[in-house]
């Protein structure tokens, strides 16, 4: 009767076990399918033509599929008073993300790597100002911010947004790499030193080439955050120097002519379609950072 028992409670315990699964499967295919519900209007409406768009049903299929809408966001659309698409506002943005991104993970390793393994008298108090400066509000900096840019003659300019971007992502940046630094052997820097290592050599030939989890989830992160920017990018620049966010904006919110919600859709389509292939290629990598991360820390 035991024997009897306990196979039937392991037989009912396996069938909630699947009942359970099942369910959370089909809660996760609702909520994915919520969460692409977006992405797959726009992306319809962006192949069909106005009248389509007009006359139609939102989720509908088109029923022409055409690309003239994208052709025309990205070469011919008119922001503000020049018809010349969102192109050169896309190429903006790269050359804004890839530098500031670049620089602003660097700095954050090479602060992670100091105040973790090269400590000095009051650096818990350095790190607490920098982590501070992570809670700051994006308006409370744009004053102080504008004045830095004007007195350097970097206002309206890509290279003034490089530099805001890098600064306000500073205190974000070192506190990914301080945290995973952290657990790092001291016996490994140590030993380098004895050896002759210098603090370059160390950071360069033992602490970054380890560090491959947590610089993917700092420039995954950091990506994200500057592509989106808006605030910042309508703040500190104008005209043909605007990056793809304010672009954007401009083109959805122009109230002259014809309104072309296909071209619109097109444009956003474009400006998503970076961070979406950031996290389609990188999206593991990720994950995999953000739980070596926990590990360590």
């Amino acid at each position: 009767m035991s024997a009897a028992n306990e196979t039937a409670n392991g037989t009912v315990s396996a069938g909630g076990a699947r009942t359970a699964r099942y369910f959370i499967y089909a809660a996760l295919v609702i909520l994915a399918l919520v969460y692409l519900l977006p992405l797959y209007v726009m992306l319809s409406t962006s192949l069909k033509s106005l009248d389509e768009i007009r006359g139609g049903d939102m989720l509908a299929l088109p029923r022409d599929p055409s690309v003239a809408a994208w052709v025309r966001a990205w070469g011919e659309a008119c922001i503000g008073v020049s018809c010349v698409g969102i192109k050169g506002y896309f190429w903006n943005s790269i050359k804004m993300v890839v530098p500031a991104v670049a620089i602003s993970t660097l700095l954050g390793a090479l602060n992670g790597y100091v105040l973790t393994k090269w400590r000095f008298p009051g650096h818990k108090l350095v790190f607490g100002m920098m982590l501070f400066a992570c809670f700051i509000p994006f308006q409370a900096v744009l004053i102080p911010m504008a004045r830095l840019l004007g007195t350097f003659g970097l206002s309206n300019s890509t290279a003034g947004l490089v530099l805001v971007h890098v600064i306000y992502g500073l205190g974000f940046t070192t506190l990914f790499f301080r945290n995973y630094y952290e657990a790092f052997p001291d016996e490994l820097v140590k030993a380098a030193m004895i050896d002759g290592a210098g603090f370059f050599r160390i950071f360069w030939r033992i602490l970054l080439p380890s560090s491959g989890p947590i610089i993917v989830v700092t420039v995954i992160y950091q990506f994200t955050n500057i592509w989106n920017d808006f605030l910042f990018g309508v703040s500190f620049s104008s005209g043909t120097s605007s990056p793809m966010t304010v672009a954007l904006n401009n083109l959805v919110a122009s109230s002259t002519g014809v309104k072309e919600y296909n071209v619109d859709m097109a444009a956003a389509v474009f400006a998503a379609l970076p961070t979406l292939f950031v996290y389609v290629v990188a999206g593991r990598y990720f994950v995999r950072g953000l739980m070596a991360g926990a590990v360590k820390g």
